[in-house]
């Protein structure tokens, strides 16, 4: 079976599956927010006790306190806290003062500067969702994906008001669609995407909602909460803050206890396991496994609490999803940070082109001239420990066998925790999630011109290293079409085999009349960028116009060889 051939219905209808708000989960979070931070707080402090054995509490409040206010002086956002560097002073302050104090009263303030710390943190994290704000989100997201994708045309401008606007001819959803609703009826689902741009929540919320799931927390990255108008939609679509500036131990634990905590209500939840956006434009190979972990040591707790109870477990399901764009608003300035760092381990400050709601509004004005399809590619369910799962939530191993994997976690009757081997278990699931990544990859012909012409660039020129590639005179960016259109269709017809195989996706524009297909490619790479990556002169010869652009939509199609074809 072909993988775009799952989902046979092009334009499927998915009733809610909790059609009463009072039953979803996130709103009996949402109703217990208070009490939910007090619990998030208390066992964060309880985990960092035993986090700290090998630094003393001292030393980690130090840490704690000199990165973040390098943080504040060095890289400060908007979103920040008005009281920020007061409050950090003040800490400092009384780190200094208790160095006077008997140690048996320093711990106390120790530990009382490390409650204070931790509940901050708690409440920065917390989300704050409100049905009905959650429904006026989800209308005005569907009107301004509309708009973008410039599909409000055909009904007019107030469809989507009326409930008659159908944006799945523009927005493509495969995969398994009925699988995934299923399973969140059964227990509770983790959504794990791949991340190219800052619109990548917002659609996500809008698919969620298409296919009648209850909604989603999700990590949201806080610099999107500089933008009143990205703030005010994260905050309706379930989304709870992560600070990637943030990199101490403290902060980290408070942010995977709020993760654990939530998922072990069951509220279903996204994570972004790239832990960024693609910098390069490839599709993530190595994860972040922070947040990640958290599905293990919440499936054990929930293991644990059934074993107590002599009850069924709830599972969790890990889902992966790949989403496929003609364009990315922020490629430019990505894959020039990519550029810059090859190489070399850094950390990247959040830099975005895109700094106020005036900017994007102004850039969205581009798009709705102008139409462009999206894809959203829902993989093959797995477990927390990446076997593949039923439509009854069942585990199944190699020979599709049913598995029970309370066994990886109990032994004789008792929930057993070995840090080590669920740290393996992570790595595990991670390897799996890229695995479905790539299969579930959609090749758009955008991607494919892209990667069609840089290829026969690099063959043309294979004694240059990239950055004298990428910065080859403009004579020697032009290519002939024949030769172009020789080496598409060769590559076109491995992309076939793969898709055969299983190996990828395929979206139904890459087939059919080659010269067409080129077209389409060519009219929609980097449909909305001031410079396009590249075009197809009057002569007829394919010019390449933006080396770095290219660059970044080629490697869209790293990962299946396709390079050791061009000659």
């Amino acid at each position: 079976m072909k993988l775009q051939d799952l989902n046979p219905n092009p334009k499927p209808k998915f009733p809610p599956i909790l059609p009463r708000t009072k039953h979803w989960p996130i709103v009996q979070l949402a109703k217990n927010r208070k009490e939910f931070i007090a619990d998030v707080t208390r066992e964060s402090i309880e985990r960092l006790g035993s986090l700290t054995t090998k630094r003393s509490l001292k030393e980690e409040l130090e840490t704690t306190v000199y990165r973040e206010k390098m943080r504040i002086k060095r890289n400060p956002w908007r979103v920040d806290p008005k009281d920020e560097k007061s409050f950090w002073d003040s800490v400092q302050q009384r780190l200094i003062e208790v160095e006077a104090l008997p140690d048996s009263e320093s711990k106390d303030v120790h530990d009382k500067i490390l409650a204070e710390i931790v509940n901050r943190y708690s409440n920065e994290i917390a989300g704050n969702f409100r049905p009905s704000s959650y429904r006026f989100a989800r209308r005005v997201v569907t009107l301004g994906f509309a708009r973008l994708l410039n599909a409000a045309r055909f009904k007019g401008p107030w469809a989507v008001f009326r409930g008659n606007l159908d944006l799945d001819d523009k927005i493509h959803i495969t995969g398994y669609t009925e699988h995934l609703r299923k399973l969140a009826q059964k227990g509770t689902i983790v959504m794990v995407p791949t991340h190219f741009s800052n619109l990548d929540s917002v659609l996500i919320g809008w698919v969620i909602q298409f296919l009648g799931l209850p909604p989603f927390i999700y990590g949201a990255g806080l610099n999107l909460f500089n933008m009143k108008i990205f703030a005010y939609f994260m905050n309706s679509l379930g989304a709870y803050k992560v600070d990637r500036r943030k990199k101490n131990l403290i902060y980290l634990e408070t942010l995977k206890v709020y993760s654990k905590m939530a998922l072990s209500r069951g509220c279903h939840s996204l994570f972004f396991p790239g832990g960024t956006r693609s910098r390069s434009g490839n599709i993530e190979k190595s994860l972040k496994l922070g947040l990640l972990s958290t599905t293990i040591e919440s499936q054990r707790f929930l293991y644990q609490q059934a074993e107590k109870e002599k009850s069924d477990p709830q599972k969790i399901f890990i889902v992966p999803v790949v989403l496929n764009y003609n364009f990315v608003l922020e490629a430019p300035g990505l894959i020039s940070d990519y550029l810059k760092a090859q190489g070399q381990e850094r950390y990247y400050m959040e830099n975005d082109e895109y700094t106020s709601s005036y900017k994007v509004f102004t850039f969205l004005l581009k798009f709705f001239t102008k139409g462009s399809d999206i894809s959203v590619s829902i993989g093959k369910p797995i477990d927390i420990l990446g076997n593949p799962v039923d439509e009854e939530g069942n585990s199944l191993d190699k020979n599709n066998q049913v598995l029970d994997t309370r066994d990886y976690f109990i032994s004789n009757g008792k929930v057993t925790v070995d840090h080590q081997r669920e740290e393996e278990y992570v790595r595990i699931l991670g390897k799996r999630i890229v695995e479905e990544y790539h299969i579930h990859n959609r090749v758009f012909a955008s991607h494919l011109v892209a990667f069609t012409a840089f290829e026969l660039l690099r063959a043309k020129n294979s004694k240059l290293d990239l950055y004298t590639l990428l910065r080859l005179p403009e004579e020697d960016l032009v290519l002939d079409y024949d030769e172009f259109l020789k080496t598409f269709m060769k590559l076109r017809k491995k992309i076939f085999k793969l898709n055969k195989k299983g190996k990828v996706a395929i979206a139904e524009h890459l087939q059919g009349d080659i010269d067409k297909v080129i077209k389409h490619g060519l009219d929609n790479v980097g449909l909305y960028h001031a410079t396009r990556p590249l075009i197809r002169r009057k002569d007829g010869k394919i010019a390449i116009q933006d080396m770095n652009k290219m660059y970044y939509y080629r490697n869209r199609l790293n990962g299946y060889g396709l390079e050791k074809h061009v000659k």
